[in-house]
């Protein structure tokens, strides 16, 4: 191992290099005319890990390509890792507010030392390529990894993925593996790694209240006419108690209880969450009363209006009273609670407060169950070794309060469970301006890949 970490730390420049060839390239999946600078990427990854002994592929689909690589040397009764990433990126929008051309990368100084500055370096190129670096040290040293690895990276995965359900079907046993590993997450400080062994799940749902066959003047019918906004906000006001509860009848049914351990990890990270607050210009958690912050922010489920609309929008006034209204909510979701089940119990909670001539459409927008790591699975305690051994501290066990879509496909398409241990830090302005990663980020994050594949191995 001190040979394969030696080589890491003496190809750096070599490997950084590598990187910034990919992050050249433009691959936005979320434009059409980015099509070909989205291949070219793809054909980029594919030819970088056959030219270090896997065997490499495009995996076509009716969207973007997908990249197949395996590498099996190890034998059949080695583990079976399957590591996942994505080469494709988000735009670069607004180009005003970016110091250098969004993909022409660049070395910066910041407050940490030199920073990697570019559409992708974090997200995900720069942790897809830590990874190959990791692999290149161990067959260059040895001539094999220490485990059965095969890689996917997806081309889609800022745009939703709609292409991915079909590519872990047509990719069903090439994709068999013990476990999934990702590294698209954060460390939990620029001294602490982490990994992420929760996840929030999501539903979403628009609602439109109903009344009047058209717009009315409110001179002519104020007073007498049901006014849907009225009814609206009425309903969506009523959606909590004043303890911060979501009074949805079953909303809390099946929520399991944390972990313990997980309990004792989040209070001793030190979260400060005045200043987290503090950060957006606000002061005081507005969740549910007698949880901590962290458990609002990780482990409990959340009911958020995103949207409301309805009537007159323009400058001054219109008398008017309007035909309709609406909402948009999407529900944070934690382990337990079933999206299709929480969307039922809403649209239920909404009809039995309608007043007479008020109707109710509903347009459920999908979701996702919440998601949590096994802490006693064999992949876990590997890779908390792993973690420790290169940063010298314990990995910090988090929760992470959105959804990553990926994992629960690989659960549901796959069967398998997925390892979160990524090296990007909360300030690398992800789909910002300016998109950065700690040039010792990269550089940690490639040797505790080393170390995690030779845990595995165990």
């Amino acid at each position: 191992m001190e040979k394969i970490l030696a080589h890491i730390d003496e190809n750096l420049d070599a490997s950084l290099e590598r990187l910034f060839a990919l992050l050249r390239i433009p691959s936005i999946s979320a434009q059409a005319d980015h099509a070909a600078d989205c291949r070219k990427a793809a054909e980029w990854a594919r030819d970088e890990l056959a030219g270090m002994g896997f065997s490499a592929r495009l995996s076509e689909t009716k969207g973007l390509p997908g990249v197949i690589a395996t590498h099996h040397a190890a034998g059949p009764h080695a583990p079976h890792v399957l590591f996942y990433g994505h080469y494709d990126v988000q735009p670069a929008d607004p180009l005003a507010l970016w110091h250098s051309g969004p993909f022409e990368p660049q070395i910066a100084e910041g407050p940490r030392g030199r920073r990697i500055v570019g559409r992708g370096a974090v997200d995900d190129k720069g942790q897809v390529v830590s990874f190959f670096t990791a692999c290149r040290a161990h067959l260059e040293v040895t001539g094999t990894l220490p485990v059965r690895l095969t890689i996917l990276l997806e081309g889609e995965e800022e745009c939703g993925s709609p292409s991915l359900k079909e590519l872990l079907t047509n990719e069903r046993e090439t994709l068999a593996a013990d476990f999934v590993l990702v590294a698209d997450t954060n460390m939990w400080d620029f001294n602490t790694p982490a990994i992420t062994t929760s996840l929030r799940g999501l539903a979403a749902v628009e609602l439109k209240i109903k009344a009047a066959s058209r717009d009315l003047h409110s001179g002519l019918y104020g007073g007498i006419a049901l006014n849907p906004i009225t009814v609206l906000t009425r309903i969506l006001g009523d959606l909590r108690d004043d303890q911060g509860g979501i009074k949805i009848p079953g909303f809390y049914d099946g929520i399991r209880p944390l972990p313990a351990a997980l309990a004792e990890s989040w209070a001793g990270l030190g979260f400060d969450a005045t200043a987290f607050l503090g950060d957006v210009g606000l002061a005081t958690p507005a969740g549910e009363h007698g949880q901590t912050p962290l458990a609002q922010l990780w482990a409990r489920p959340t009911a958020e209006i995103n949207g409301i609309y309805g009537g007159y929008q323009g400058d001054g006034t219109k008398t008017v009273i309007p035909a309709e209204a609406g909402a948009k909510l999407t529900f944070r979701l934690v382990p337990g609670q079933d999206p299709a089940k929480i969307v039922a119990g809403f649209e239920r909670f909404v009809t039995e407060r309608l007043p007479p001539d008020a109707k109710a459409e509903f347009r459920n927008g999908g979701g996702a169950p919440g998601f949590l790591v096994n802490l006693d699975a064999p992949f876990m305690q590997a890779a908390r070794k792993a973690l420790a051994a290169e940063f010298g501290r314990p990995a910090a066990l988090i929760g992470g309060g959105g959804s990553i879509p990926v994992v629960e496909a690989f659960k549901t398409h796959l069967g398998l469970d997925t390892l979160l241990a990524g090296f990007g830090l909360d300030d690398d302005c992800i789909h910002s301006p300016n998109e950065k990663f700690e040039v010792a980020c990269f550089h940690r994050g490639a040797r505790a890949q080393a170390r995690l594949l030779a845990a595995f191995a165990g």
